[in-house]
């Protein structure tokens, strides 16, 4: 191997271990919900280049909103997808879109963008 290969094989293995990290061992930016003076929890999330927060942690039994800001016109990020709830929903840009849900089960609940590379999770406690 000349030295331009081995350059080119460090970066290569740079790359797929930071690609690992951020979609598997990236740190999680947490949130509990707020309950309104009617009972409903509520958050909002920011949805650019991934979900902020990403973790949603809720009470059971109780109503929640979640208000999805989409600051960004990427394409992965215009479907949101809550499969355990039965919910997909259009994210349009520079909007904010709220989603609302009653989880009856404690339990952690992935939500993902259309494409599966955006994720998150409702923490239902």
């Amino acid at each position: 191997m000349d030295a331009s290969q081995i350059i080119v094989t460090l970066l290569g293995t740079g790359l797929i271990g930071f690609v690992g990290w951020f979609f598997f061992a990236a740190p999680h930016r947490v949130a509990t919900a707020v309950a309104d003076g009617g009972g409903v929890q509520q958050v909002a999330i920011q949805v650019q280049g991934g979900y902020s927060p990403d973790v949603i942690e809720v009470a059971l039994g109780q109503p929640v909103q979640l208000h999805f800001y989409r600051n960004e016109t990427a394409g992965c990020s215009e479907e949101l997808l809550l499969p355990d709830f039965g919910i997909r929903r259009e994210l349009p840009a520079f909007q904010t879109t709220t989603v609302e849900l009653r989880p009856d089960k404690p339990g952690t609940y992935p939500f993902t963008c259309g494409m599966g590379m955006l994720r998150g999770s409702l923490l239902v406690r």
